[in-house]
């Protein structure tokens, strides 16, 4: 018996597939270069990939091109094509989301109660998960953004007052990879302040946008500084996205006097061993961001921050991997760094059973950078902070010893070793003729 011959390969004309997937084209649109693409490869291109040029003609994107024009006779060609040829039909795409929408929303939301919020942010969360384009919509509508921030304001001060809740670091970094819409959908009755800052987590708010949210609220660092105290291991992860975000917007002038309640719970979450190592990172930068003015540094000592910085160190700073790696060692240098700028924050790391020794281990297992902010801290040590008591103690813990192999290896760079050399000259009566030094470094020890 013979066989039917297979049916022969349907060839797809080449006008219906996109430059960029390759494939035939659902939803076909029209740059000002006049190239047509799918819908979602040329958003994702624009958008995600942030390019600002055509992929074909390497043109400049317009601002036009924003929302490129929908090419609706081409789009009637394919569906037609792939009911002649009995290929998967495509629907007709829904309209795309504008600005008026999202603004019929958001009125919608700030005009009702509860519930009329909570669906308001359902519609919301829709809108953003369905495509980075829609984001962009989100974030440029008159009103959206102001609205979710509002929301997390009007809840924050009732929230805040609960202690963080307990949890698995594994359960937390699994929590945090839920979009806006998973955390309404979650669970019955989740909280309206959650889901908005979990949506302002995904928007990607531009510097842009955080500068005229900070201009028109002064106090959206001070909500952030409270979401920080919330239950929640993933609103306050989502916070501390947002919180590093806002301040890179924010004027240094304005940095220069944070609120104690700020510094605090940014030193929480970077002590709290249950958060994902994201987020201590993230609170690790925003110390970074917020230390190098006095006041702040006082604050972050007395919040207990050269503690957690010292712990950090020893724990996985220098090439651990729970919290982070290398990567918060070097952040958790530059931090010590900066609080050894004032006299407590160096009364702080002498008082610490292993702050010298930690250090001292960070400027020869870490970057250049790490290295040059370890070396720099123990230089204000040495220089302002140099008891007879807290001398014995850098010969005793192996400071003296680290401080020897950086001059003589000078790997690290030109100023650490400049610096280490200073202050082993600095301190040679006490150090050199010491019997605490061994032999073989006495003899190293520079004149």
């Amino acid at each position: 018996m013979e066989r039917s011959p297979a049916p022969a390969p349907v060839e797809v004309p080449k006008f219906f597939v996109c430059p960029i997937s390759l494939e035939v084209m659902r939803d076909p649109v029209t740059l000002s270069s006049g190239i047509t693409y799918d819908r979602d490869s040329i958003e994702r291109w624009v958008f995600t990939d942030g390019h600002g040029d055509c992929p074909v003609t390497k043109l400049p994107l317009g601002a036009g091109d924003q929302e490129p024009t929908p090419n609706h006779t081409l789009r009637r060609l394919i569906q037609a094509w792939c009911a002649a040829h009995a290929v998967e039909r495509f629907p007709t795409p829904r309209p795309p989301v504008d600005a008026d929408r999202v603004a019929a929303v958001v009125d919608a939301g700030r005009k009702g109660g509860r519930p009329e919020e909570l669906a308001a942010l359902r519609d919301l969360a829709d809108i953003i998960c369905e495509s980075d384009r829609n984001r962009r919509c989100v974030e440029g509508a008159p009103g959206a953004v102001e609205f979710l921030v509002s929301v997390v304001k009007k809840h924050a001060a009732s929230t805040s007052s609960a202690k963080p809740s307990g949890g698995s670091r594994e359960e937390s970094a699994h929590d945090v990879q839920e979009s806006a819409h998973d955390v309404l959908e979650s669970s019955k009755g989740t909280s309206p302040e959650e889901a908005a800052l979990s949506m302002l987590h995904s928007l990607k708010l531009s510097e842009e946008t955080l500068k005229r949210i900070l201009e028109s609220s002064d106090d959206l660092v001070d909500t952030l500084a409270s979401v920080l105290r919330w239950p929640s291991h993933r609103a306050r992860t989502y916070g501390m996205h947002l919180l590093k975000a806002a301040l890179a917007a924010v004027q240094p002038s304005r940095l220069s006097s944070a609120s104690a309640e700020l510094i605090e719970g940014v030193v929480r979450v970077a002590v709290d061993r249950a958060l994902p190592p994201k987020a201590v990172k993230l609170a690790l930068h925003v110390l970074c961001r917020l230390c190098p003015w006095g006041r702040n540094r006082i604050k972050a000592v007395e919040a207990g921050a050269m503690a957690a910085l010292v712990e950090l160190l020893l724990n996985e700073g220098c090439g651990g991997s729970t919290t982070g790696g290398k990567r918060a060692g070097e952040l958790a240098a530059v931090a010590i760094d900066h609080l050894c700028g004032c006299a407590e924050g160096r009364q702080e790391l002498v008082a610490h059973p292993a702050g010298l020794a930690a250090v001292a281990r960070a400027a020869t297992r870490l970057s250049p950078t790490g290295t040059e902010s370890a070396v720099r801290a123990l230089h204000a040590v040495a220089r302002h902070s140099a008891t007879p008591a807290v001398l014995q103690e850098m010969l005793a813990v192996g400071v003296v010893a680290r401080l020897l192999y950086l001059v003589q290896a000078g790997a690290a760079g030109e100023r650490p070793r400049e610096r280490a050399r200073e202050m082993l000259k600095m301190h040679a009566r006490v150090w050199r003729g010491s019997p605490c030094l061994a032999s073989h470094l006495a003899s190293s020890y520079p004149c």
